[in-house]
């Protein structure tokens, strides 16, 4: 995961986590990155400083790694994970085929893309799904 500072068209900033530096270019190219202010999808990377951490910093979790733990247990804890059927199971369920609950899981960008294109509610989530084994 990297957190990239962000900037849209209007001069808003802000931050944003991404799967790896590709994850984003894909992501904006697809339009599927928006501003938090305005909701332009005209957004860049910022200059940013790298993070250096000292051995004493590297012990003590940050609060945004305790956030992304807690939310990811939380996400765990109350729904199916539906692997890389997620675009089908979310379409069915949108459809009506199958009954409504809480699902995470996998879909490459083009599926995302299509979900959202097709009004079915989905979001990205800022952390990858741990493999289940079933």
């Amino acid at each position: 995961m990297i957190r990239f500072h962000l900037k849209c068209d209007q001069d808003h900033a802000f931050e944003s986590w991404f799967q790896s530096g590709d994850a984003f270019d894909k992501l904006v190219a697809a339009g599927m990155v928006t501003c938090a202010s305005c909701g332009s999808t005209k957004v860049t990377k910022s200059i940013m400083a790298p993070a250096v951490s000292t051995s004493s910093e590297i012990a003590a979790p940050k609060p945004v790694d305790k956030a992304l733990a807690e939310l990811r247990d939380k996400v765990e804890a109350n729904s199916d994970y539906v692997g890389k059927g997620f675009a089908k199971e979310a379409r069915d369920m949108h459809d009506g085929v199958v009954p409504d609950r809480p699902i995470y899981g996998e879909a490459n960008l083009q599926e995302a893309k299509k979900l959202v294109d097709d009004g079915i509610p989905v979001v990205p989530l800022p952390f990858m799904p741990r493999k289940k084994t079933n």
